[in-house]
């Protein structure tokens, strides 16, 4: 069991469920409430939940320690992270958490185009064929027929 949770499979089938579990959870949450309000409690939750993992795990580093590139993009990506979730939160408002859920995943198609364009990786034609299908299978999802 220990090697499981060594795999990065894992762990991303994990950060799926929770992903599903955010979605349902915040569908919820939102009936009453005004979005981005919504975003910023969420954003407490998960900062106070950080503190306390880093606290209990003793990961805690000296952000000294942290290089001026990995400050820049670790920016960059809480920036992105902010947007993304006001606009998820906002799209949960106004549809269903059904068809939401699916577009935002259209993440996974551009993650797949910005790593090969900008980070040079490269995936075979077996994972460009998953890639489209995940596109595919999002504006299927999204589709109201």
């Amino acid at each position: 069991m220990k090697s499981l949770f060594l795999s990065w499979q894992a762990w991303a089938l994990l950060s799926a469920a929770f992903a599903a579990l955010t979605a349902i959870f915040a569908k919820i949450g939102i009936e009453n409430v005004n979005s981005d309000f919504a975003t910023f409690i969420r954003t407490i939750v998960i900062l106070l939940a950080i503190a306390l993992m880093l606290f209990l795990t003793g990961n805690w580093q000296a952000p000294v320690t942290v290089s001026g590139r990995s400050w820049l993009f670790l920016v960059l990506s809480g920036l992105a992270t902010g947007a993304s979730w006001l606009c998820y939160f906002r799209a949960l408002k106004m549809g269903n958490a059904a068809q939401v859920a699916p577009v935002d995943k259209l993440s996974v198609v551009l993650v797949a185009m910005f790593a090969v364009l900008f980070l040079g990786e490269r995936l075979s034609p077996a994972h460009w064929l998953g890639v489209g299908m995940v596109g595919c299978g999002a504006v299927l999802l999204a589709l109201k027929i």
